[in-house]
């Protein structure tokens, strides 16, 4: 299985933490892949770990459609198809229904949930020829909610019926869509949220083992435990899965908090 990708083109949004370890789980299966990101930072230190893999990086605003269509269109054309499609690409935010403004709830929208219809939208004719895989990153915050994340958790549940309407629709072009959805996972957008809980110059190391305590295996997982999956799902070991949600969260929806 080491080379089971060999061959294949992969687009993967989101250029640091899942997205980042989707790109490389790929690129050592033999695809050649191509990484977004709109965070130029994140971009230099993701083209710094890759080293001689076969990934290429570019800034994309996964929100503007002139942005994807431009990217998707130039490597399509370039490459003849696409196999592979990793939608990672996401912001984390806070806020209720009283306290999340409109231009808020937009920007997380287009962000987290426009983002996955824009990049399947353009990518889909050059992956219906001869079949593919999509893989939506959604979050187990799709399934249940901690308080004060509206908007995200919004976007989170829509990636699942998103997911669910796609797979329906393209399963006759031999394309399968799936979700994949994260508990607490060791990435930026984590320590983000540690250091929202607990305040700027603090050690953001109490907030994560609080985390993972929650879970429980007892710990948060790994970048590269979401990818083992997100491979999985892209690759043909999972030709008979489509439609489907897969939870890699340590067992926290398992598990009745009372």
């Amino acid at each position: 299985m080491e080379q089971e990708f060999a061959g294949k083109t992969a687009l993967v949004t989101g250029s640091s933490g899942i997205g980042l370890g989707a790109a490389l789980r790929l690129a050592r299966g033999g695809a050649k892949v191509f990484l977004c990101g709109i965070d130029e930072a994140h971009n230099a230190r993701a083209t710094d770990e890759i080293g001689d893999l076969d990934v290429t990086v570019t800034r994309v605003d996964v929100s503007d459609e002139a942005s994807v269509r431009g990217w998707v269109l130039k490597i399509g054309q370039a490459r003849g198809s696409i196999d592979v499609l990793v939608n990672a690409a996401a912001i984390q935010t806070y806020g209720t229904i009283v306290t999340t403004d409109s231009a808020h709830w937009d920007k997380v929208m287009a962000v987290n949930l426009r983002s996955c219809y824009l990049t399947s939208h353009h990518a889909y004719p050059f992956m219906k020829e001869r079949g593919g895989a999509i893989v939506h990153v959604s979050s187990v915050q799709g399934h249940a909610n901690q308080t004060n994340v509206l908007a995200y958790a919004t976007t989170k549940g829509a990636v699942h019926a998103m997911t669910r309407a796609m797979a329906v629709d393209c399963a006759k072009d031999k394309v399968r869509v799936n979700s994949i959805s994260p508990g607490s996972v060791r990435t930026p957008l984590l320590e983000f949220a540690a250091r929202e809980v607990v305040g700027p110059g603090n050690d953001i190391e109490r907030a994560i083992a609080q985390f993972g305590a929650a879970h429980p295996i007892g710990r948060v997982g790994t970048v590269d435990e979401t990818s083992e999956l997100i491979a999985f799902l892209c690759s043909d070991r999972s030709g008979f899965c489509t439609g489907g949600d897969y939870l890699v969260d340590g067992g926290l929806l398992a598990h009745l908090g009372v």
